[in-house]
């Protein structure tokens, strides 16, 4: 029922030939990342990455809705009214997002856990709800009802029963904050990949134009979509596998657009977008992208097609990129 994080995105390491490339993995935020690094001293590299997977499971424990001491585990049990001061991920992350809501017109939003739990019975089996039950999740959605201080880091909510999830963009943030740690580090070209569905890179490989990536199909992974090289942005990708579906925030109704994919210039926008852009019409879809100049989508529409299983269309800068599609 909830929106899926699939691993589309695969970093093609074996036809590369990048000298001196270093690979580290870890499991965090129900994914694994892993930080490919360009550095002649192994050694240096794995303690850079290693630093920065210390990072990543300290921003995990503040994130994570599972975790009962994190900073949302207390959003979600604050009552009306009653500010809580967060720990500066939790608020970067929060205002982000929000930020991200208001300019997707409400398309993404981490407040949508009333609409998800009102398809689901007690057992988590699919349900169909009544329109009233559809009312009144729809109350309880919204960024709208989350009132950030920026002075003293500091959420209050409008009404209770507000609950916050950051799986839609939590490993984008991640992903932002290990390329800055690496930075400190003086690692100048390295590749950050959170669960294969969003993907950083930093500076670029010699001799290449950019991180060669290939796209697949989210409901069949043996599909190419597409083989583009990455540089200066971020890429995610969302999207369901066969008989899923996704709620629409603004609506509180199933949408079942098979996948989608986004570009932009932070992990975390793009790690927004690309669940945005699973619920947006094409023309807002479109339009975001002439706005926002930094912006690319890559969407697949319900129809037949031998290659993707659905229509395959671009909007914005993609570079260049090689699609497999009719």
């Amino acid at each position: 029922m909830a929106e899926q994080q699939p691993d589309t995105i695969s970093f093609e390491k074996d036809r590369c030939g990048i000298a001196n490339l270093r690979s580290f993995k870890h499991n965090a935020m129900a994914a694994t990342f892993e930080i490919f690094i360009v550095h002649r001293d192994a050694v240096y590299a794995g303690q850079a990455a290693w630093a920065a997977f210390e990072e990543l499971d300290r921003i995990e424990n503040s994130l994570s809705r599972f975790n009962e001491n994190s900073d949302v585990s207390r959003i979600n049990s604050l009552a009306a009214n009653q500010p809580l001061q967060l720990g500066l991920s939790a608020f970067e992350c929060l205002r982000r997002s929000v930020e991200m809501s208001v300019q997707t017109k409400g398309a993404f939003d981490i407040t949508i856990g009333p609409l998800y739990d009102c398809w689901l019975n007690e057992d988590r089996t699919p349900r169909k709800p009544s329109k009233k039950d559809i009312e009144a999740a729809l109350k309880k959605t919204g960024s709208n009802l989350l009132v950030l201080n920026e002075s003293e880091y500091t959420v209050t909510l409008r009404t209770s029963d507000v609950h916050i999830d950051f799986g839609a963009v939590g490993k984008g943030y991640a992903a932002d904050k290990i390329a800055q740690l690496l930075g400190e580090w003086g690692i100048k070209t390295a590749l950050i990949s959170a669960g294969q569905s969003t993907i950083l890179p930093v500076g670029t490989p010699a001799g290449l134009p950019g991180w060669p990536l290939s796209l697949s199909d989210p409901a069949d992974y043996s599909r190419l979509i597409a083989k583009i090289h990455l540089s200066g942005r971020a890429i995610s990708a969302s999207g369901l596998r066969k008989g899923q579906h996704i709620i629409n925030p603004r609506s509180g109704k199933p949408v079942a657009r098979p996948g989608a994919w986004s570009m932009a210039k932070t992990a975390a926008e793009a790690d927004a977008l690309s669940t945005a852009f699973m619920v947006m019409p094409v023309n807002a879809v479109s339009s975001f992208c002439d706005k926002h100049k930094d912006t690319s989508a890559l969407l697949v529409l319900s129809g037949k097609s031998k290659k993707t299983g659905g229509r395959l269309l671009r909007f914005g800068r993609w570079g260049r990129a090689k699609f497999y599609s009719k």
